[in-house]
């Protein structure tokens, strides 16, 4: 990894399943906004028998996803942390704000931090900026989280434009998924992997 920067050093790490179907699922505890812990139904953060509830990691969904219950309380969250005005909502995001009453920084959008807390307190996947809101149409940025319904499979699937610049190691001869949460803070990414390294 350029710029001399080894990523897999500080990985946390989680228990995660696989189901019959190849899905992989974390279990979470919580959800944060703003270092807040987000009033929501724990219960739908479970990974029950039957393959209901929990989080999913995929891939080949563009954007996460929440049950709606929990859309609704992230994005009263958010928009009460800062005090913003919603504007007409461009498809598929459910909640969309003016560009120009967003301020930037240097991890993007100056919207506050998403926190999933996952099985055990002290493993936080952070969701900054650059990975939470999306330039949905000139002038509009939405909050790049897509309202699921209210009895989806998984309550929380993270899709692939909040998996973006996160090192995620499948260790599925321990059943773990390890994280590193985005690498932006460190001011890198994916694409400075250096492939040609010896392990």
């Amino acid at each position: 990894m350029h710029p001399g920067i080894d990523i897999s050093r500080p990985l946390s790490y989680t228990p995660i399943t696989v189901s019959q179907k190849g899905e992989y699922y974390i279990q979470m505890s919580s959800i944060k906004v703003n270092n807040k812990h987000v009033p929501l139904d724990t219960s739908l953060l479970s990974l029950k028998q039957h393959g209901l509830g929990g989080a999913m990691i995929s891939t080949t969904t563009p954007y996460t996803i929440l049950e709606h219950s929990i859309f609704t309380t992230v994005n009263f969250s958010l928009k009460s942390s800062r005090g913003y005005t919603q504007t007409k909502p461009v498809a598929p995001f459910g909640v969309c704000y003016e560009s120009n009453k967003i301020t930037s920084s240097r991890l993007g959008p100056g919207v506050p931090n998403i926190d999933l807390v996952l099985r055990t307190q002290n493993v936080i996947w952070r969701i900054f900026g650059a990975d939470l809101m999306v330039q949905a149409h000139p002038g509009v940025t939405s909050l790049g989280f897509v309202d699921g319904g209210s009895h989806p499979k998984a309550s929380i699937v993270i899709g692939a434009y909040q998996l973006e610049d996160n090192l995620l190691q499948f260790d599925l001869a321990k059943s773990r998924l390890g994280l590193s949460s985005s690498l932006k803070p460190q001011r890198t990414n994916c694409a400075n992997l250096n492939f040609t390294s010896s392990a």
